[in-house]
């Protein structure tokens, strides 16, 4: 049967790993994961760590213009709904 680790247990493992205090052995028995498990986590971090600095600026601007995006197309579509009500509502009172 799988383990499966919390984010905040893996991250305290690979930052162990990264500090290099312990072996890869005292990290695994103190842990109980093992050897390649914690070399994967640490590879992963490592890995991700320019992108936590870099792609924040771009994430915000990114939804930002996601979101005015989608709230202009609803206004579009609540524009030709409304123009539409108005056309039936003349047609029916008149």
């Amino acid at each position: 049967m799988r383990k499966s680790y919390s984010a905040k247990f893996k991250a305290t493992v690979a930052l162990a790993a990264i500090k290099e205090d312990q072996t890869m052995a005292e990290l695994s028995s103190r842990y109980e994961v093992h050897r390649a498990q914690i070399q994967r986590w640490k590879k992963d971090v490592i890995d991700e760590l320019p992108n936590f600095f870099s792609d924040k600026r771009q994430n915000k601007d990114q939804d930002k213009s996601n979101i005015t995006d989608e709230l202009y197309k609803q206004i579009g579509i609540l524009k030709v709904e409304n123009d539409w009500l108005k056309k039936k509502a003349d047609s029916i009172f008149i």
